[in-house]
């Protein structure tokens, strides 16, 4: 929490304890330092990805569904070839 002290804006740090709380099974926390994250940088495109798996992990499909969707408009927008790949294919295992 320190670095975060420095820089709250830091989204390796943001993306960071959004993770841990993921491995930790604190999906709903997870979800929430996911958001910070991409507050701070909308093109941090595998927050989008790993938002949508805490997202199903708490059974809300449809949200991470749309979580999805706009990875896919983010990894466009970044030109993050494989981050779009990744995120598509994980969007057509949940439509």
């Amino acid at each position: 929490m320190r670095l975060l002290a420095t820089d709250p804006s830091d989204t390796f740090v943001l993306y960071g304890l959004a993770q841990e709380y993921s491995k930790a099974g604190k999906f709903r926390e997870a979800v929430e330092w996911y958001d910070k994250c991409l507050a701070a940088d909308p093109k941090y495109c595998y927050a989008y990805f790993h938002k949508a798996r805490a997202l199903e992990a708490l059974e809300e499909i449809p949200t991470a569904i749309e979580t999805l969707k706009a990875g896919q408009v983010a990894s466009r927008a970044a030109s993050d070839g494989k981050a779009l790949s990744e995120i598509s294919g994980y969007l057509d295992e949940l439509e």
